[in-house]
């Protein structure tokens, strides 16, 4: 129960700062370009990056911990980091072909399933 806690309590904070982060970036960039997005992509990616080698080089975290920051706050703010970190690992590990496959694939088939998405709900709503 403590570790849905956590994810539920991060994952809070981390939507309302996205939600602060975007709508501070549209007002101070404008919306003609997704800045907030991209914005919160990156500093999710070096929050993610930073904490987890923290984590495994000098500051062990406990499992409510790391999933309050990790799964729950980072995960509120954007999984994109999660995106990120995981194509780090595979780069890490000399599984370049893995990488490869992994950052291709989830871009490419993630933006053929918003336009089938798109698509689907036009087809059915006419």
């Amino acid at each position: 129960m403590l570790n849905i806690l956590a994810v539920a309590l991060g994952a809070a904070i981390g939507a309302n700062l996205r939600y602060g982060l975007a709508a501070w970036a549209a007002q101070r960039l404008g919306t003609a370009w997704p800045y907030g997005t991209f914005l919160i992509n990156v500093l999710g990616c070096l929050a993610i990056g930073a904490l987890l080698t923290l984590a495994a080089t000098r500051m062990p975290l406990s499992e409510p911990v790391r999933l309050l920051l990790v799964t729950g706050l980072l995960g509120g703010f954007t999984t994109f980091s999660t995106f990120g970190y995981e194509a780090f690992s595979l780069i890490s590990a000399g599984n370049w072909l893995g990488a490869g496959l992994y950052l291709g694939a989830s871009v490419v088939v993630g933006l053929l399933a918003v336009f089938l998405g798109a698509g689907l709900v036009r087809l059915i709503t006419g």
